[in-house]
């Protein structure tokens, strides 16, 4: 595995005179050279003898390091037909890959769909995979994929005694029942609730902020209810990184619905963006296509969010590392909640806070102005009353929302024919907004008053015009007008609160709408 792709190895076995020994060579590590054992043990448990010679394994290339388990199988394979005791014929048109236990039984490992595409790239007639993967190796389409319980079954079907049954492609079940969850259960916060359809409707970052108990975490897991569903494109792409990442539930296969991640706030620069000896997918991939949820953003230690930004720019990551450097794709959905101060209760008509202007101030200085400014919706979240909780009222359902976003990303995707990259207003380029997002003159008089009063950097105010070009796809509009902008412009409530990153502060309004 590289990043999330394969590269083929071939295993050459040569069996040489002298004293009996078994060694592998082509930069092995670690699960590389324990696999001596596994497949020692393996052969004998399986009925087959353990030739009583000098035994060398090459994996060619022999410059690239090669880490994992799934070399076990070839390499068993390769010295039963070295050894005269497996009658096979040419292998050179095939691939096998897998982990073999001690009695024979074969293992699964990470990254089947990657390692079967990189099979049918070469233009390889067949693949052997572990029972296990054979779900998710049987998604790539335009090679043969056979699926193994032993090592003897295998030996079986390469002599023809017994051929293995084709893998059949299925999806993963689905383990997540809170993603079922309604936004029609959510009583109250209605200005919150249209923040979450814009931001699903363009994939634009965003942020909450509002006291303990506001509904924040409740607003924000139920995003996933109201995103599209993985086209098939997507759900392969989605599904690779989690098999690299060995994410998928057992005997699970292709991905249908959007992930969504919400890390723990002790986690790691290195488990935010990935990484290890063997670079592994991190959160931020694990969110790919999805929704990487940040709760108590500003718990998360400083160094920690500060490697969401590249992924937030370009959607994707990079790890260097002294013997590689892989990309892994990070194009996610950023959705964090946070206190407004220290205590939570800033704003609160019962003036509960005693948090001093300079706490807030350093409490609110723990999100750089980089990371705040590829926000694009952050919106103050009110305490809800007890009149919205009693209420029998309750807004549209995620089935109604999300029949909405998918209209409105149909035509952002109309809009986008005929061009490379992605076609989410979210990601568009400086030059594209200019062209798709141009407001009418009394728009861009409006956004004029708004940037000199809030002092605006160039990025926040393409995101503005970005997220006014999102709500004028979900009303159907063509052009971007001046009530589309004016909206856009209420979800930027922190520059208006706090003058966010040393920037003029100008008049706060908490009012809920």
């Amino acid at each position: 595995m590289l990043g999330i792709d394969a590269y083929p190895v071939d295993v050459e076995i040569d069996l040489a005179n002298g004293l009996p020994s078994f060694s592998t060579v082509g930069l092995p590590h670690g699960a590389v050279k324990e696999g001596r054992e596994r497949v020692t043990a393996a052969l004998a448990n399986s009925g087959f003898e353990l030739p009583l010679r000098r035994i060398t394994a090459n994996l060619a290339p022999a410059d690239v390091p090669k880490a994992g388990s799934a070399f076990d199988l070839p390499i068993a394979v390769g010295i039963l037909v070295a050894s005269g005791q497996l009658a096979a014929p040419s292998l050179e048109r095939g691939f096998l890959f897998g982990e073999l236990g001690l009695e024979g039984d074969l293992r699964p490992v990470r990254g089947a769909v990657s390692l079967v595409a990189a099979a049918r790239r070469v233009a390889a007639d067949w693949v052997i995979v572990p029972a296990a993967n054979g779900g998710e190796g049987a998604l790539v389409e335009g090679i043969a994929v056979y699926a193994a319980d032993t090592l003897r079954d295998v030996a079986d079907h390469l002599t023809g005694r017994r051929p293995l049954p084709a893998a059949t492609p299925r999806a993963s079940p689905e383990v997540r029942a809170d993603l079922d969850a309604d936004l029609a259960e959510v009583r109250g916060q209605t200005l919150a609730k249209r923040a979450l359809e814009v931001a699903a409707a363009g994939g634009h970052n965003l942020l909450l902020v509002g006291p303990p108990g506001a509904g924040k975490t409740m607003l924000t897991r139920r995003l996933p209810s109201i995103l599209p569903q993985l086209d098939p494109a997507e759900a392969l792409e989605v599904t690779k990184i989690h098999s690299v990442a060995g994410q998928l539930p057992a005997g699970g296969g292709l991905l249908t619905r959007r992930p969504f991640r919400a890390p723990h706030h002790t986690i790691s620069d290195a488990g935010m963006s990935g990484g290890g000896p063997h670079p592994r997918p991190g959160e931020v991939s694990l969110a790919h296509r999805g929704v990487l949820f940040l709760d108590e953003l500003l718990e998360f230690r400083r160094n920690v969010l500060e490697v969401l930004r590249q992924p937030l720019e370009d959607g994707v990551v990079t790890l260097a590392r002294a013997a590689v450097a892989v990309a892994f794709p990070a194009r996610f959905l950023l959705a964090a909640a946070m206190n407004p101060c220290p205590c939570g209760h800033l704003g609160e008509p019962s003036g509960r806070c005693l948090c001093s202007p300079e706490r807030v101030r350093g409490y609110r200085a723990r999100l750089s102005g980089p990371l705040y400014d590829r926000i694009d919706i952050h919106l103050t979240v009110p305490a809800v009353t007890w009149q919205d909780i009693a209420s029998d009222e309750s807004g549209d359902s995620s089935a109604v929302v999300r029949a909405r976003i998918v209209a409105a990303r149909a035509r952002q995707r109309a809009r986008g024919q005929g061009q490379s990259g992605p076609t989410l207003n979210a990601h568009l380029t400086s030059r594209e907004a200019d062209r798709w997002c141009r407001p009418d003159p009394e728009g861009r008089r409006l956004l004029g008053v708004a940037m000199a009063q809030a002092g605006w950097s160039a990025r926040a105010y393409t995101r503005v015009l970005r997220v006014a070009r999102t709500i004028a796809d979900l009303e159907g509009a063509t052009e971007v007008r001046a009530p589309h902008l004016a909206e856009a412009i209420q979800y930027r409530t922190m520059d208006r609160v706090t003058g966010a990153a040393g920037r003029r502060p100008v008049e706060a309004d908490t009012r809920p709408g």
